[in-house]
């Protein structure tokens, strides 16, 4: 899926928002790591060696993780500005994966992500800030059941590598917190003691390693 066309690449490019740079302690811009500006161009996210996952408090005292195992992506950095970087990423609802089929089945259904209503979540992205040598503060639009809202990922470059098979990879770590509720999941049951099953907050963790695509003429 080609979620980037050579046109509304430059059209997004140019309208991107001006997000101030991040500064030291002492007023000093902070800069790209050196290096980044050789990564400059497409990438997308590799399913066999990344992670888009989630975790939550379940019964106040356990944590429960879980993964989306399907999904596309089409990504853009540019290492001289990060600015004009952005990412779009479509996750399928009926890949979701904890371990448990049961707990998997209760997700897929109307209590929480109505898969069969709702077969996609999407974020889409619409700034990047530069907020570290190696720290990247990336906003955009989480939407889930219909319910589009914003979100800003913490993004830590980890790394970039030439493969043994000579694919150009990188790898960045980010997270965000959402509050359930806020996208239409509601589901609220009580525990005896009075606490909630499951936590409103939502931990979202992207751990990505992304391979450079060839420029398409």
């Amino acid at each position: 899926m080609n979620l980037f066309s050579r046109t509304s690449r430059r059209a997004v490019a140019e309208a991107a928002p001006a997000v101030p740079s991040a500064r030291t302690a002492s007023g000093a811009a902070v800069l790209p790591a050196p290096g980044l500006e050789a990564l400059t161009g497409e990438w997308i996210v590799d399913p066999a060696h990344s992670r888009i996952g989630f975790s939550v408090r379940h019964a106040m005292v356990t944590t429960v993780r879980g993964a989306f195992t399907e999904f596309e992506s089409r990504l853009y950095f540019d290492g001289r500005d990060p600015r004009r970087s952005r990412a779009e990423v479509l996750l399928s609802t009926a890949s979701v994966q904890t371990g448990v089929e049961q707990r998997d089945d209760h997700l897929m259904g109307r209590d929480f992500l109505d898969a069969r209503t709702y077969p996609h979540i999407r974020f889409v992205s619409t700034a990047v800030q530069l907020a570290g040598p190696d720290l990247y503060r990336m906003a955009g639009d989480l939407t889930i059941r219909d319910v589009t809202r914003p979100v800003v990922l913490e993004l830590t470059y980890i790394g970039h590598v030439t493969d043994p098979f000579g694919y150009q990879r990188v790898g960045f770590d980010g997270t965000t917190t959402i509050n359930r509720s806020e996208w239409g999941l509601t589901y609220s049951a009580k525990l005896a003691e009075g606490g909630a099953l499951v936590s409103e907050k939502v931990r979202l963790q992207f751990d990505i390693a992304a391979i450079r695509t060839a420029p398409v003429d």
